[in-house]
């Protein structure tokens, strides 16, 4: 009987071809996608495939942090000097970014001399500096405008009042 039969056996078509072939389902009856999917079948019959459960595991697996040494560099990094000054190039693929490069200068630093911690982290600084690699602590107070160049800045006043008199006409 066809109405004990359960979805998950057969595909719709092949359900649907038999009880056409027992004269259950009249000829003038059958759907219209049938001489379509008979016309051009798929490559693999879709199959109803029952979903693996994994019951016998009650024990939860959990994975373990991993810290590596140059975390610890990083953080306090980042704490001190925020993400710097410049943003990630990501599109250059051998871009190395300014954290980075005090990571590595903080290891080539720490292999060569005995410094305690706090010392080393300052040197560090003082050396990317002395690099060419300025680095600025965070909340520090920007660059007074005392010591800014005038000429840019007229050139900024003129701009503005260009601006301002291009949007009142």
């Amino acid at each position: 009987m066809a109405g004990s039969r359960l979805e998950k056996l057969g595909t719709v078509f092949s359900r649907v071809r038999d009880l056409m072939q027992s004269r259950v389902i009249k000829p003038e009856a059958k759907p219209v996608w049938y001489d379509v999917y008979q016309a051009s079948p798929p490559k693999m019959d879709p199959l109803y495939v029952k979903p693996c459960s994994h019951r016998l595991r009650t024990k939860k697996e959990t994975v373990p942090e991993i810290f590596y040494s140059e975390d610890e560099i990083r953080a306090r990094f980042y704490e001190q000097y925020g993400t710097g000054p410049r943003v990630l190039d990501l599109s250059k693929p051998y871009f190395v970014s300014t954290c980075q490069r005090f990571v590595e200068k903080y290891e080539e630093l720490r292999s060569k001399c005995e410094l305690k911690e706090s010392s080393l982290f300052e040197e560090t600084g003082k050396a990317l500096l002395a690099e060419g690699v300025i680095l600025r602590k965070r909340g520090a107070l920007p660059v007074p405008a005392e010591s800014r160049n005038p000429v840019l800045e007229l050139k900024l006043i003129d701009m503005l009042a260009e601006q301002q008199s291009v949007q009142e006409t």
